[in-house]
C-alpha cells in the first residue's frame, strides 16, 4: 500500500506525447490561435496578411537558429542584437564610403564581423570560464556602445541606402492579385530563412559537431568523457551564432530600407521567447529546428495579430513576457519529470 501511495503520478498518454514532442503542442497552439484570430477578424486570412506574417518570421527566425544552438549547449546569448546591428551599420557605411553597390561581398563582410564577435564570446566563456549570460550581456553592451560612440548615430534612410541591397530584399517568390486589385508578393527572404534552417537542422542531426552540441547540453564533463572537444564546440556554436547575427543584421537593413544603429534593442526577449516556446530546454540538451521555427511563427503571429485586432501595442510585451514564463515553466516541469 505504501509503495502505491508514494509512487509518482502517471501522466496520460497525450501528456507524455506532448512532453516528448513539444513541436506537436506548439503546432496545435498555432493552429488554434489562427482559427480564433481568423474568426475574430477575417482579414487575417488575406494573402497580403499571410505573406506579411511569413516575412516577419525571417529576421527573428534566423536569429533564433543561433540562439537555439547556444541554448542546446546549456548556454545563453543576449549579445546577438548588438552584433547584428553593428555588422549591418558598419557594412552599409563602408559600402557608401566606397561607393560599392553589390550584394555578395557585403553579406560576406557582415557575416565575418558577426563571426569574429561571436568568437570573442567563446573566448571569454572557454578561457576565462565566465558565465555566458554575463559575457554576452557585457559584449553586447560594449559593441553597441562602440557603435554609437565611435561609428555613428545617424540613421541612413532609403535615399542613401545601397540600391543593390534594397533590390535583393524586394525579390518575391510569387505575386498574387487580391480581390481589391492590389498586388502582394511573398518575399524571397522566406526562402533564405528556410535554407538556413535546413542547414542547421542537418548539421545538428547528421554531423559529429551536432551531436557534440547536444552532448554538451547534457553536461560538460559527460561531453568530455564521450570524446568531444568542449572548447571546440563552444567556439563553433558562438561563432556560428555570431555569423548568423551578422548576416541577419544586413538582411534586416535591406528589408526595411533603413540602417538605424539604435535598432533591434530589446529583440533578445522575443527571440529567446520563441526558442523556449518551441520546446528548447533552458537547461540545455533538448530542442529542435522545427520546434524553434514553430515557436517563431506562433510568437510573431500572436504579437502581429494584436495589431490587426487594434489592441494596444504595449500588450505585445505582456504577451511575450507571459510566453517566456509559461514556456520556461513547462520546460522545467518536463525536464524534472524526465529526471524522475
Amino acid at each position: 500500500m505504501s509503495a502505491t501511495l508514494n509512487a509518482p503520478p502517471v501522466r496520460s498518454g497525450i501528456a507524455r506525447t506532448l512532453l516528448r514532442r513539444p513541436e506537436i503542442a506548439v503546432a496545435s497552439l498555432a493552429l488554434v490561435s489562427m482559427l480564433a484570430i481568423g474568426a475574430i477578424n477575417p482579414a487575417f486570412w488575406s494573402a497580403g496578411n499571410l505573406f506579411s506574417l511569413l516575412r516577419a518570421n525571417v529576421i527573428i527566425g534566423i536569429l533564433s537558429l543561433g540562439v537555439m544552438m547556444i541554448m542546446l549547449s546549456g548556454g545563453i546569448d543576449v549579445s546577438f542584437p548588438a552584433f547584428a546591428i553593428a555588422a549591418m551599420y558598419v557594412t552599409i557605411k563602408t559600402m557608401i564610403a566606397w561607393n560599392y553597390d553589390g550584394v555578395v561581398l557585403p553579406f560576406i563582410g557582415a557575416t565575418a564581423i558577426g563571426l569574429l564577435l561571436g568568437l570573442v564570446n567563446a573566448l571569454f566563456v572557454t578561457r576565462l570560464k565566465m558565465i555566458p549570460l554575463i559575457v554576452t550581456l557585457g559584449t553586447g553592451t560594449a559593441v553597441r556602445g562602440f557603435l554609437l560612440g565611435v561609428i555613428g548615430v545617424s540613421t541612413i534612410n532609403i535615399d542613401h541606402m545601397p540600391q543593390a541591397l534594397i533590390g535583393f530584399a524586394r525579390t518575391d517568390l510569387i505575386d498574387v492579385t487580391q480581390a481589391n486589385g492590389q498586388h502582394v508578393g511573398l518575399s524571397a527572404m522566406v526562402l533564405v530563412y528556410l535554407v538556413l534552417a535546413l542547414g542547421v537542422h542537418l548539421m545538428l542531426r547528421h554531423t559529429l559537431i551536432g551531436r557534440s552540441i547536444y552532448a554538451l547540453g547534457g553536461g560538460e564533463e559527460a561531453a568530455r568523457r564521450a570524446g568531444f572537444s568542449v572548447p571546440g564546440t563552444v567556439f563553433f556554436i558562438y561563432g556560428l551564432a555570431g555569423a548568423l547575427a551578422g548576416f541577419t543584421g544586413l538582411l534586416h537593413g535591406s528589408m526595411i530600407w533603413i540602417a538605424n544603429p539604435h535598432d533591434m534593442a530589446g529583440l533578445e526577449l522575443d527571440v529567446i521567447a520563441a526558442v523556449v516556446l518551441g520546446g528548447a530546454s533552458i537547461f540545455g540538451g533538448r530542442g529542435s529546428v522545427l520546434g524553434t521555427m514553430l515557436g517563431v511563427f506562433t510568437l510573431v503571429m500572436l504579437t502581429n495579430s494584436l495589431i490587426i485586432m487594434h489592441i494596444d501595442t504595449t500588450w505585445q510585451r505582456i504577451v511575450t513576457g507571459a510566453i517566456v514564463i509559461v514556456a520556461a515553466a513547462i520546460t522545467s516541469w518536463r525536464d524534472r519529470g524526465r529526471s524522475a
